[in-house]
């Protein structure tokens, strides 16, 4: 099997025009015409993961988060970037990021959240005009104490903490949720009817003036997408079940918590 027909396969799921007009998902680096001996799923594109790759006969990696996300004037040593994209051609692995398509896709990164924490009646937030794709999505689960709920977030997602406002002093129902970076989502939840609205960050300023209108909680950028690799493996798994894939369980957060 070719790279190509992996990328075929993600692509199916998460077209690429439905990544945000700022990203940069897509082929990052690399050949797609040779032949796969297997996938590594990551987060994160990191020194670290490419050398995992290149040690475990793994030629392509599907990361998240895009390593080129901004322009490369060279490629040197000087940061991180450069490092992993040199390695990259020297161990001639295939780079590839499935991301705001993917967060966007029916069934993609924000469903995958609703389903670990057993939501129902999932639909998207803001839904695009032909309702098959769209920003976020909201559901409902049973009513329970807000607290208690974020606290049940927190186990699920291996949250080192959660950042949330004083919300008003009633049951939750009503869910809305966007990993990673989500707070342009919190108004749409309010209008929504949203009891609460959980995402990966929220700016410190956005927190104010929802407390008697809605709970807001962020529980770290990385920690809401922590799925995601299992979410490709599941895409690529139904499309190519001969192909071997791994999913990268290091973290690869660059923040730690004390």
């Amino acid at each position: 099997m070719k790279i190509k027909a992996v990328l075929e396969a993600l692509e199916k799921f998460a077209p690429l025009p439905l990544q945000e007009g700022y990203d940069n998902a897509g082929l990052q680096c690399g050949l797609t015409e040779s032949k796969c001996s297997g996938a590594l799923l990551c987060l994160d594109v990191t020194e670290d993961v490419i050398q995992f790759a290149h040690e475990s006969g793994l030629n392509l990696i599907v990361s998240h988060h895009p390593l080129l996300f901004r322009g490369l004037k060279r490629i040197g040593d000087e940061g991180y970037v450069e490092r992993c994209v040199r390695r990259a051609i020297q161990y001639d692995l295939t780079l590839y990021a499935a991301h705001t398509n993917l967060d966007n896709a029916l069934g993609g990164v924000c469903h995958e959240m609703a389903e670990r924490l057993g939501m129902r009646q999932v639909e998207f937030l803001v839904p695009s005009a032909d309702g098959r794709s769209g920003s976020g999505v909201i559901g409902e689960i049973d009513a329970t104490d807000a607290l208690a709920f974020l606290r049940f977030v927190k186990h699920t997602f291996g949250a080192g903490c959660v950042q949330h406002n004083s919300g008003p002093d009633r049951p939750i129902r009503r869910v809305a949720l966007c990993g990673g970076a989500g707070d342009f989502l919190i108004d749409a939840a309010l209008e929504r009817g949203a009891d609460l609205y959980l995402t990966g960050e929220i700016g410190y300023h956005r927190f104010f003036g929802y407390e008697q209108r809605m709970w807001l909680a962020s529980i770290g950028h990385y920690e809401s997408e922590r799925f995601t690799p299992n979410l490709m493996r599941h895409i690529i798994g139904k499309a190519c079940p001969e192909l071997p894939t791994v999913v990268y369980e290091l973290p690869t957060s660059p923040v730690q918590y004390l």
